[in-house]
């Protein structure tokens, strides 16, 4: 089976670059994927692949049934939104789109499932089981296309036993992935607040109630949420990176507007520190004559890697590629939406290496010069349709 996989995936290397310039050629916005979404189903109807569209309005979700397909059912997941970026590359497929760019590689995650169907479904009678596959909308963009694709019931009618995703990553070379057992992405809420005060004439101080020192006296606090109460064992990052006072230098403005992410791998704390920050914040501001409204809109949850699978799934890659060319993942505190995937059921995302230094392509993700070494064309469906087939054959998972 690894045989005619790697075979398939060297065979339609060529169908996938040109499925990834396309893309790449056309991007589209969180939740305004529509010509991708469309592209996506008439790829699936030339596979001969059963598949459903307009969930959560630009999601697709498609079944590869094998041999007893009721014996397990198991899901692949890609998301297919670009990015607000102006793409500074000089390739033939830059992007059509000015001002939207596949600058953090969903362009190649949609390949990547689309070429791995293909295969799949031709080796559909060598395997038992059911693999479903979901093209997911929204993921760069509050609430997530993810809550909204389990919201409009993904996980359901069959429900997997478990999901698998996969992303790119310019930090690992191409030819090589990536694997984490365990927590690996944080959480991410965005934090604003609004201190108010009463502003007023620089060198009159007495006269007015100063939002600025207030706001100061706050950040430095809000220092102590991480410091000094959250757990050193949970991975938590507190951070503001943007303060807005409109005064000048002898005038003291009427509120100061701050900015700010809270990330962390723990969802009992999360909602633990909100509260601490919440009353923090407006105590302070009280205790200084000033007042402080905090909002903090609720992000993405911590993305966990269900032990046993990613484990599972990590042996079958050295399988399938060699030890040397799979590496083992350190803590991401960056964010990802496919965590409400991992937060319903067991869940395994891993890493596709794209980076080659000798092509110059070492851009990091959401950046305009953000490429990938197309040879991860071959490797990425390739893998993902062996992780497949192991998955399905493993009955403890």
């Amino acid at each position: 089976m690894k045989e005619k996989i790697q075979s398939l995936a060297k065979a339609y290397f060529e169908e996938a670059l040109n499925i990834r310039h396309h893309l790449h050629a056309n991007p589209e916005l969180s939740y305004q994927e529509y010509e991708t979404a469309k592209y996506v189903s008439e790829k699936l109807t030339e596979f001969g692949i059963e598949h459903e569209t307009g969930v959560a309005d630009t999601g697709l979700v498609g079944y590869i049934k094998g041999k007893n397909p009721d014996k397990k059912v198991i899901a692949l997941r890609a998301d297919m939104d670009a990015l607000p970026i102006v793409e500074a590359n000089d390739v033939p497929y830059k992007s059509k789109n000015e001002g939207v760019m596949h600058a953090c590689g969903h362009d190649v995650h949609t390949t990547s499932l689309l070429v791995a169907s293909k295969i799949l479904n031709e080796l559909k009678d060598e395997f038992e089981g059911t693999i479903k596959l979901i093209f997911q909308p929204g993921e760069e963009r509050l609430p997530g296309g993810a809550s909204l694709m389990i919201k409009d019931g993904v996980l359901e009618n069959p429900r997997p036993k478990n999901i698998t995703g996969q992303h790119v990553m310019p930090l690992i070379d191409a030819g090589k992935v990536g694997f984490r057992s365990g927590m690996y992405m944080a959480s991410a809420d965005e934090i604003f607040l609004t201190v108010k005060g009463k502003g007023g004439h620089a060198a009159m101080p007495e006269m007015f109630t100063d939002p600025v020192l207030i706001t100061s006296h706050i950040l430095v606090a809000l220092q102590q949420i991480v410091s000094r109460n959250a757990s050193p064992k949970v991975p938590s990052v507190l951070s503001f990176g943007k303060v807005t006072a409109e005064g000048a230098t002898n005038i003291i403005p009427n509120e100061v507007k701050v900015e700010g992410t809270f990330r962390t791998m723990n969802e009992e704390w999360r909602a633990e520190a909100h509260k601490k920050i919440k009353k923090m914040a407006e105590s302070i501001a009280e205790g200084m004559g000033g007042e402080c409204e905090v909002d903090i809109k609720v992000g993405y949850p911590f993305l966990k890697n269900a032990p046993e699978l990613a484990d599972y799934l990590k042996q079958s890659a050295i399988e399938y590629m060699g030890e040397e060319n799979v590496e083992d993942l350190d803590l991401w505190m960056a964010a990802e939406d496919f965590a409400f995937y991992s937060q319903e059921v067991d869940a395994c995302f891993y890493r596709l290496g794209i980076r080659n230094e000798e092509k110059g392509i070492t851009s990091g993700l959401h950046t305009p010069t953000f490429n990938v070494d197309e040879s991860c064309l071959e490797v990425g469906p390739g893998l993902m349709a062996w992780l497949a087939v192991k998955n399905l054959e493993r009955t403890d998972l």
